[in-house]
Formats: structure tokens, sequence, C-alpha cells
């Protein structure tokens, strides 16, 4: 929320003013309703009714036990200063209870679910602040290969599957965005699963193939694709051909994508709440479905 110098600032006019506790408390309330998602890592997210129609949350919790890509630095958090343990942290003692929560965090860009920008893969392409906006809300399209991935763990999905999902819910709309689901989800509680690495180091998880990637961005004008595992490619292709083929085209892409099994395979849109810091490859992103 702030700064340490803002904060301090904070704490110093309060100080001036005398502030009773009640006022305090009140502060830190307020204050605490930013503070953050709470729930636990990998669990399933509720469908949650709304005005509207019905939202679902395709966003993981991240702690510092998550799968990231092998090699990348994990997930980290340092509490700055914490309002229930009388604790100012390194904000020094000027009040002498902290009304603020507040955490430093640390990770690579591409941690949890996040959005992969053009320039990801592509030294021409757009970094992820300048995404248009209005290709950040989207038709959704689910594509489901699970039954298929529970077994192979390299499959891909193809243009076959794009053929059987049209023949089911009709032509991809244009500018949607499609999703992968391959029910990676459910190997998050098992300690290497997600990233499926054998011997050699080489991870065996699902994928899109390139001809679909290219199909979807040449022949349906996707604004991005999705998927439930780290990565777009599947894990053994080292050429990152799905990558290439979609962001060298412009669009972006999601990573690690939560709950996909609860959303229709047709007619919700989703919302891709990419973050804006300048010149970068990614990041963390909310990300949410609606459905009337």
């Amino acid at each position: 929320m702030c700064s340490p110098d803002v904060t301090a600032t904070v704490y110093e006019q309060l100080a001036r003013r005398r502030l009773g506790r009640r006022a305090l408390v009140t502060a830190g309330l307020v204050t605490a309703a930013t503070a953050g998602m709470v729930g636990a890592v990998g669990s399933p997210r509720r469908a949650v009714a709304h005005p509207a129609g019905t939202v679902w949350d395709l966003t993981h919790v991240v702690d510092e036990h998550f799968p990231v890509w092998p090699g990348s630095r994990r997930f980290a958090m340092r509490t700055v200063a914490d309002n229930k343990n009388n604790d100012t942290g390194s904000l020094g003692s000027l009040l002498p209870q902290s009304i603020f929560y507040v955490n430093e965090l640390s990770y690579d860009e591409h941690t949890g679910t996040h959005v992969d920008a053009p320039a990801h893969a592509d030294p021409d392409g757009i970094t992820v602040e300048r995404i248009p906006v209005e290709n950040l809300t989207a038709p959704l399209v689910v594509i489901d290969i699970a039954a298929r991935a529970a077994s192979d763990h390299d499959a891909l999905l193809s243009t076959a599957d794009i053929d059987q999902w049209e023949r089911l819910h009709g032509r991809i709309p244009e500018r949607a965005f499609v999703a992968l689901h391959s029910g990676w989800q459910s190997r998050l509680s098992e300690p290497g699963a997600f990233t499926n690495q054998d011997a050699t180091g080489v991870q065996h998880t699902p994928g899109f193939a390139r001809e679909a990637v290219e199909r979807l961005v040449h022949e349906r004008s996707v604004v991005g694709i999705g998927t439930d595992t780290l990565s777009i490619d599947a894990g053994r292709d080292t050429s990152y051909s799905a990558h290439l083929a979609a962001l060298g085209s412009g669009i972006y892409a999601v990573e690690v994508l939560a709950d996909l099994h609860a959303v229709p395979a047709s007619g919700a849109t989703v919302f891709v709440g990419a973050p804006t810091h300048a010149g970068g490859s990614g990041g963390p992103a909310r990300v949410l479905a609606f459905s009337s």
C-alpha cells in the first residue's frame, strides 16, 4: 500500500495529533481491508453469485511452496510492519504499536497465475503494461483434454481438439481467450508432480501444439491463450514453439490458471487483471470469469 517512508510520515503526523486508541484501531481496520488474498495454496475456489450472474476466480493463491519453473526463484514474503504483534519492524518506534500491516514481496514475474507479454518471447514484442485494455476482457473458451492428459503427460491440445470443441459449441468467437484445461491442478498437492521432471530433468506436462496456436491466432483472431500448467508449451518442448507462435504474433498468454474445470466450456467472459509495471515481460495477475 505505502512505502516505509510514507508510512513513517503518517506515523509522525498521527503522533503529533495525539490520536486516541480508538482512532488508531479504526485506521488499522480500514487499512487491513487491503491486506490481500487469504486462502490455502492450491485450494479449490468457489464460484460466487453476483447480481449480474456468476463469478469464478481463476487465480491461485501462492506462498513459498507454490511450484515455479525449474531454476526460478520462489515467492517470498517478509513482514515489514505488523499491527497484530506490536511490531513496527523496520519502520522504527514512532508509535508504541504499528497501525499498518505491511509486507515486502519478492518473486519472479512468472510466478503463480501470471501473464506472459509478447516481449517475453519476442524481442520486438510489447511489454506487459502495453497490452491493450480491450484485449484483457474476452469471450472465454475452455478446451478440455484432462482425460487424455491423465494418462499421457505429454498431451498436446491439437487442431483436432479445436475441431471437436467447435462441433459441440460452434465456431470460436473472434477476439476470444482460449484456455487449455489439462487437469494439472490436481497435482499441486504432491511435491514435484506439478513440474513432473524425469531423471534427466525434462518436464512432462501438457501444452498447446504449435499448429493449434497458429490456427487460433490466424484463423480465429484470439486475443490470448492460457493453461493450467506452468507453460503454454508442453514441458518437453525445449524449442518453445507455442510461445513463439503465440507471443511472436502479438497475443499474450496466461499460465497456471486455476479451476478451469468449474467454468463452462463456452458462454463465459474472462477478465485478466494484468500488471502494469513499465517494461515488464509479464507478471502475476488476478483472473476472473463471469457468466450471466
